[in-house]
């Protein structure tokens, strides 16, 4: 007979990058696109701290395993979209963490994105050089 394992789902958006989580209670590790968080932000050790945050801040990094699909953006972008995945998990697991979460700021979502380019301009803000003659 087979443990049953809490499934709990949601997901993060910073600019263009989308997370969705899966919480796994029975498990410890956090896999990201099918590869440990270790491996997937190698170098960046900064965007890591970012994605594991809400689990150093209530305590349950070894209590509790994720299973993550990240996609579009960057680096920085999946690591906010992770972030908001994670906290939205555990406020689902455990409601009592829901102030916890909130007072660090890990349940609101970035709302800022990249102005679209105008016309007549070569970006979004950007003018061309201004000639007198």
């Amino acid at each position: 007979m087979e443990q049953t394992t809490t499934l709990i789902r949601a997901t993060g958006r910073r600019k263009t990058a989308v997370a969705v989580a899966i919480l796994k209670e029975n498990s410890q590790d956090i896999i990201v696109n099918k590869i440990p968080v270790d491996e997937y932000f190698a170098g960046n050790l900064t965007q890591k701290q970012e994605a594991i945050s809400p689990l150093l801040v209530t305590n349950l990094k070894n209590k509790v395993g994720f299973e993550i699909e990240a996609t579009g953006g960057g680096v920085t972008g999946q690591a906010g979209a992770i972030k908001l995945a994670i906290a939205r998990a555990l406020v689902e697991y455990k409601p009592e963490l829901k102030s916890i979460l909130k007072k660090y700021g890990m349940l609101k979502r970035d709302p800022r994105m990249v102005e679209r380019k105008k016309a007549g301009k070569p970006k979004a803000r950007k003018s061309f050089q201004w000639t007198k003659r």
